[in-house]
Order: structure tokens, then sequence, then C-alpha cells
């Protein structure tokens, strides 16, 4: 007897296997293109030469084929913004693809609890102090900014814990009311701190400008840990969207389940948020854009939206390095002006579906 079930489930492994391959592939493409892409222009095929020369056990031919200042650009300045635009953008897309998962709410971010108003208060005060203190290369608006939307993160937790549980309409309104109050007191901060409110409003709008290795090095450890937690819970997520009552049945422990979600979306939000500043849609446009193509299935859905968030942050950060060239845009206006009418347009689809 043939086991149509077992081969229904094969196929459909094989075909999400392929479609992360085929999704890994396309950011490597896009990341390389992106390394040749700039005011000094530089061919794809040369930016190629030069990553597989870097691999262990590759020779390196006695003459190159391009200039020696190519290399620069490209090892110094293009490739570290680059892999942290990816990490950014998977990053955030994966920390929002949690939070909608958890909260069970479409229209959740990695902000829905704070995080961004807690960042935009550390990296305020980071301004203000101006550099006063660094630690292995990081600047003070990097180190503050990621204080402040941990810190935050937890503040807000605390808050909405009632007797051991955290009802999840209670976290919502926890982080809207602390989102309030974190954003008066920035509004305050940018009035009375009148010298420093070109550089918190250029922060507020998010840019990778002027990125580096040293910011790559900071914020990889917390999105790796971060994300690699929500990946060995995703089938805990899974069932969390039954109700709690039945993924309690089922033997989940609902409350540590959240906490560690919670903990792990908003370490993977806070790296990013402190190296990138407040880049906005990201979290919310592609993990729904994504579910809409793969199902509610976090194991596929998890690691397919970081890929997906990956791709269109580097593409973004190169259309906002590019486009007024020599000039650059903060890449958040490019995010919000490709985000929003897409937004718009997902909800008028599933107005008209209802």
């Amino acid at each position: 007897m043939v086991n149509l079930g077992n081969t229904s489930v094969t196929g459909r492994s094989q075909r999400w296997v392929l479609t992360l391959v085929t999704l890994g592939l396309l950011l490597v493409i896009v990341m390389a293109i992106a390394a040749a892409t700039g005011p000094a222009q530089i061919r794809a095929v040369d930016v190629a030469k030069m990553l597989i020369q870097r691999l262990p056990g590759v020779s390196t031919p006695q003459q190159e084929n391009w200039p020696a200042s190519h290399s620069v650009i490209v090892f110094r300045v293009r490739l570290p913004r680059i892999i942290l635009a990816a990490m950014v953008g998977g990053g955030l897309a994966m920390a929002g693809a949690t939070y909608q998962g958890l909260l069970q709410n479409p229209m959740a971010d990695p902000y829905i609890i704070g995080i961004s108003a807690g960042a935009s208060l550390g990296a305020a005060v980071g301004v203000i102090l101006r550099g006063r203190f660094a630690f292995f290369g990081l600047s003070t608006i990097t180190l503050m900014a990621f204080g402040g939307a941990l810190l935050t993160a937890f503040v807000v937790y605390n808050i909405a814990r009632i007797g051991g549980r955290v009802p999840i309409t209670t976290l919502l309104l926890a982080g809207v009311a602390v989102s309030a109050l974190l954003s008066a007191v920035v509004s305050f901060l940018m009035v009375s701190a009148s010298q420093s409110l070109h550089e918190i409003v250029y922060w507020m709008m998010g840019s990778l400008s002027g990125r580096g290795w040293a910011h790559v090095r900071a914020s990889l450890p917390y999105l790796a840990i971060g994300g690699l937690v929500v990946l060995v819970y995703a089938r805990e997520l899974n069932i969390m969207l039954l109700g709690e009552e039945t993924a309690e049945n089922l033997g989940v422990n609902v409350e540590l389940t959240k906490v560690v979600l919670l903990t792990a979306g908003s370490l993977m939000a806070a790296a990013a948020v402190s190296v990138s500043g407040i880049i906005g849609f990201v979290g919310l446009i592609i993990p729904h854009t994504v579910r809409l193509l793969t199902g509610p299935d976090h194991r596929i859905l998890l690691p397919t939206t970081a890929l997906v968030g990956a791709i269109f942050l580097v593409v973004a950060d190169t259309i906002a390095r590019t486009i007024l060239a020599p000039a650059e845009l903060p890449v958040g206006i490019i995010t919000a002006l490709a985000g929003a009418p897409f937004f718009l347009y997902l909800l008028r689809r599933q107005q008209g579906k209802s």
C-alpha cells in the first residue's frame, strides 16, 4: 500500500527546502550586486573575484585586474554595511513574525511593546552625551539604544504580569502606554537639546550610513541567539495559535513560552534597532506578506521571513545610498515609501475577502 500522506509531507518539505535554498542564493546575488553598486562603480565580476580570493585555501594571483582602492571600498565600506543590512532586515522581520504569532495580531511588529520608544530614548541620551564613552568601537548612541530597548521590554513585561501570568491584551496596552510616555520624554529632550535635534531626528529615520565591522560583530551574537531560540520554539508557537488553554492541554508551558519568545524577539529587535535606528515596516510588512504565501506554520514562516527581510533591506539600503549619490537618504524613508502603500493594498485585499 502506498502511503500518500507521507508522500505529500515529503513533497512539501522538499518544496520548502528548495524555496529556502533559492532565497539564500538570491540573497547572495543581491549582496554581490549591492557591493558593486555605488558612486565608485565596480564590476560585479571583480567583486566576486575579490570575495573568492578571501576564501580559505584559495590562492591569490600575482596581479589583480582592479585598483587597490576598489578592494578598500568593497571590504571596508560596502561589505560590512551590506552584511549589516541583511542582518538587521532578517532580525526585524523574524522578530515581527514572532510577535505576530505570539500576540495573535497581524498588526504587531518589533515595536509593539515599546522597543522603538526605548531605543529612541537611549539614542537621544547618547546623542546628548556626545560620545563620552565607547565600547569595542561602538558609539555611545548604539550602546544606549540597545540598553534602552532591552530595558523597556523588561519594564513592559513586568508591568503586564499579573500573578505570574502575562495576559496578551494587558501586554499590548502596557506597551502602548510605555511607548507614549517614552516618546514624550524623547520629544522633551529634542526640544531642550536643540543643538542635537538634527542628529536625533536622523537616527530616528533609520540609517546604516557609516556602519562598519564593529557593528556587525556587536549585533551578530544577539541576532543569532534570538533567531535560534525562536526557531527552536517554532512548534510551540504553532500550538499557541490554537489558544492558550488548548496549548496548555497539549503540554505547552504557556507562560514559559511567552517569556522565552518575548525575550528572544526583544533581543533581536533591540540588536537591530541599536545599529540601524528606527526602520519601519520591515517587521510588519515582511512577515505579513510571507504568511500569505507560506501559511501560518512557523517552522517554514520564520526562516523564510528572515531571508526575505534580509533581501528587502539590502535592496532598500542600496537604493538609499545611490539614488541621490553622493548624498544618502535614510533607509527608513525607502522602507516607508515601499511598505506603506503595499500595506494599504494588503488591508484592502483582506477587506475584500471578508
